[in-house]
């Protein structure tokens, strides 16, 4: 038992101390390599950083989820110059449009330039009807059939419901996306849809 202990610990000793010396010239290495490499180490970390913050997931959620929401909200105000008899509907429809259309523009540019793809034309969540606002086919076929009073009506309901879902999704953004623009974006889209919500709802004698 001694003598294999002994063996057992002379052994032990013997390789602990390669390892010591494999890891002092391990180290003399590493150092050396160190110091070449120190030079790029700051530039690369500085920018890295840089590049990777400049959006989030919830950015291009945001992003992906509202192209398809303005796409509708641009459809249905397209049908009121044919079918609104209000002035006020066809107003409020032109200014939905020329709103929302550039905004689909710098949405689909951001997604491009993240290398993320745009959403479809015709693509749509089906989760978003519920929590984005958004319409139904069976809705937006019936507010195309409509006309008069009856459109005035039907578009402004609808609209409500939409921007509503909207300004949810751009306060989910202003808390979570990182993306300056987006943000910048979300806050526009949160005051300008609200004043129009309350519009509508004065148009239709809700408040």
């Amino acid at each position: 038992m001694n003598k294999h202990f002994i063996r057992r610990t002379a052994i032990v000793i013997a390789a602990g101390a390669a390892s010591v010396v494999l890891v002092a010239c391990g180290s003399n290495d590493d150092t050396s390599a160190g110091h070449d490499g120190h030079s790029s180490t700051p530039s690369a970390a500085s920018s890295a950083p840089a590049s990777q913050g400049q959006h989030n997931p919830a950015d291009v959620a945001f992003a992906k989820g509202m192209i398809p929401h303005h796409r509708q909200a641009v459809e249905m105000a397209d049908l009121a110059p044919t079918r609104a008899e209000s002035a006020d509907v066809k107003t409020l429809a032109t200014e939905i449009k020329e709103a929302q259309d550039p905004e689909i523009k710098s949405l689909s540019g951001w997604l491009t330039s993240w290398g993320e793809q745009v959403p479809a034309e015709g693509a749509m969540d089906h989760s978003m009807h519920a929590a984005g606002g958004m319409m139904t086919a069976e809705e937006m076929d019936d507010l195309k059939k409509a006309s008069g009073k009856a459109f005035d009506t039907a578009f402004m309901e609808m609209m409500i419901k939409h921007h509503e879902g909207a300004v949810a999704m751009a306060k989910t953004e202003k808390a979570d996306g990182a993306f300056p623009d987006a943000k910048t974006m979300a806050d526009a889209i949160i005051t300008s849809q609200t004043a129009e919500i309350a519009r509508m709802n004065s148009l239709l004698g809700k408040s």
